[in-house]
């Protein structure tokens, strides 16, 4: 294979998003074919005119060749109209298409890609990347397309308008080509490199915006400003060598391509002198030789765009190759449409990615019967948060396993699975719409009737009423609108309507202040009655009456009881229990 052909191979991934679209893709053909010969015959019609349209006893053709020309002009405007609506809207629908397929592939990959990718970059490459392959889909890909149509068309004119002479301008394409293709290869590995230093800085101003509260809070505007201005700093590096590149290389083929054309008209007028051309035919193959000259530059202008969409394309074809770890079964099984058991855990072993050396979890074995309710706790770092993640299966343990009614969670779909549980995480995640769509989002199907009786439950009614448009209020993004603890309860509220066998519960109530969090702690009893509930608490307060405790540390069990029991028995549990309830 070629460089050259290597170069554009990425853009072969577009195929499964044009396929949709032929129809599209038929009417931009046809409609560039018809726009090529309007404008191939243009300078025929200027040569036969030259040649016999000056002259008294030729007066006739003067008027049917400016009507001929007239007639062209119609066909060429129809032509580039339609071929321009047609190649659009190819490519707004292309990359809807494509921004769909990566996004709804990013959000079913597992936790361990984002452990180790930034969100600025993914995010970077959602809009920067696929926006430079629209320039193509949407532009530049008819561009060279239509001018290779007219190339190709201008060298056939020239040869039957003088072989001679086409000769020479044959002859010169090599010249031409050869910088194009040298220089091109530079410039697709710059714009690699210019995307990639986008990208970079889209993850730095994602970082900063999401942690705005610590940035302001640490005085740390100005440190922001200046990380971010390196990184754009390197980035218009970066550019302007592909700018500086790019120019050059369109300053080669345009000398080349017109020294060439200088070169052959010279040879041309000395013919005419001599009796072998004609003035028509001379100014027919000059016409003929710019088109072929201009179709040669528009080539070269557009080559920069398809490599670095051929560049973005293939960035974005390396995340729709990732797999996630974490898939569904080929033959799952039958999900338990409630719990008549109990949730075994026999030998779990567990380590992150990114600490490999390091169980986050080691030897774990444990019972949690149905309706029973089971605190965690334990010091931070216990691996009482990764215990959640590997029961919603976000992870899959190295070693051992859990099920649910005797089936292994991996025997299960993922989505049958995760619909058993309500997870009320220790920082309540807000997204940027309405309350009532903040609420019913574990539940879509659920009524505004459903939705308000989960909110008075999670005591949240009473400011979410007082809002200016009541539940229909636009809370902000992050909930800013919000404080920690009213986003805490729309949260519990979002678990309340969700109405699942398994509760799992980070430190519900940790954002509450003392009032709301009895009025809450007495929603979720009454929420927890009949159901498996697990319950992360660094608070020891809050799990006293919890069926069992069970202590973790180093990501290991060391005691499991009740409360009594485990103050009776000392160690870590006591310990705690001195430092907070004393």
């Amino acid at each position: 294979m070629s460089e050259k052909t290597r170069s554009i191979a990425p853009l072969a991934a577009l195929r499964p998003f044009l396929r949709p679209y032929r129809g599209l893709m038929a009417g931009a053909l046809g409609f560039l074919l018809l726009a090529s010969v309007a404008s191939l015959s243009l300078p025929s019609a200027v040569g036969q005119m030259i040649d016999h349209g000056f002259s008294q006893a030729n007066a006739e053709y003067v008027d049917k060749y400016f009507l001929a020309l007239l007639a062209v002009a119609m066909l060429l405007a129809i032509g580039t109209a339609a071929r321009f609506y047609f190649v659009t809207r190819l490519g707004e629908q292309v990359m809807a298409d494509l921004r769909r397929a990566v996004y709804d592939h990013l959000l079913r990959l597992d936790l361990g890609f984002y452990e180790s990718t930034r969100t600025g970059e993914l995010l970077s490459r959602l809009t920067a990347d696929t926006e430079l392959i629209q320039t193509v889909v949407g532009s530049s890909a008819s561009v060279a397309l239509r001018s290779l149509v007219m190339l190709v068309g201008a060298l056939i004119m020239l040869v039957i308008t003088s072989p001679k002479l086409s000769m020479l301008i044959v002859l010169g394409i090599p010249v031409v080509v050869a910088p194009i293709l040298i220089f091109g290869r530079r410039v697709e590995k710059l714009s690699r490199e210019s995307q990639d230093r986008i990208a970079d800085s889209s993850a730095i101003a994602g970082e900063t915006f999401n942690a705005i509260h610590t940035v302001q809070a640490n005085v740390s505007e100005g440190r922001e400003s200046l990380r971010f201005g390196d990184a754009v700093r390197r980035t218009l590096a970066t550019a302007t060598k592909r700018i500086r590149m790019r120019a050059s290389l369109t300053a080669v083929a345009i000398l080349l391509v017109f020294g060439a054309v200088t070169v052959v008209l010279w040879i041309g007028a000395k013919a005419v002198l001599a009796g072998t051309l004609t003035g028509g035919e001379l100014g027919q193959f000059v016409l003929y030789a710019v088109l072929a000259a201009g179709s040669v530059g528009a080539v070269s202008e557009v080559w920069g765009d398809v490599q670095r969409a051929s560049g973005a394309m293939g960035r974005l074809a390396e995340l729709l190759a990732i797999h996630p770890r974490i898939r569904d079964p080929e033959i799952p099984g039958s999900a338990p449409v409630a719990l008549r058991e109990h949730i075994r855990i026999e030998g779990l072993r567990f380590h992150y990615d990114s600490r490999p050396d390091v169980a986050a979890l080691e030897g774990i074995d444990l019972e949690v019967r149905s309706g029973e309710t089971v605190a965690l706790v334990g010091p931070s770092g216990a691996g009482k948060s990764t215990l959640f993640q590997l029961l919603l299966r976000f992870y899959d343990p190295a070693a051992g396993r859990i099920t649910v009614d005797g089936t292994d969670l991996r025997e299960l779909r993922i989505a049958d699975l995760r619909r058993l549980y309500a997870l009320v995480p220790q920082d309540p995640v807000i997204f940027g719409t309405s309350a009532l769509e903040n609420i019913r989002y574990g539940r879509p199907e659920a009524s505004r009737e459903e939705v308000e009786a989960a909110a008075r439950a999670a005591e949240a009614h009473d400011f979410l009423a007082a809002l200016p448009q009541g539940l229909d209020t636009y809370l902000g993004e992050r909930g800013v609108r919000l404080s920690g603890g009213q986003q805490q309860r729309v949260v519990i509220a979002r678990a309340l309507l969700r109405d699942a066998s398994i509760l799992l519960l980070d430190e519900a109530t940790s954002a509450l202040d003392a009032q709301s969090e009895r009025a809450v702690q007495q929603a979720l009893e009454r929420l927890m009655a009949g159901r498996t509930t697990l319950v992360i608490a660094h608070r020891l307060a809050t799990v006293k009456k919890a069926d069992r405790i069970v202590v973790l540390d180093h990501g290991r069990i060391v005691a499991q009881g009740k409360h009594e029991e485990l103050l009776a028995q000392g160690g870590l549990y006591a310990e705690l229990a001195r430092l907070q309830l004393v």
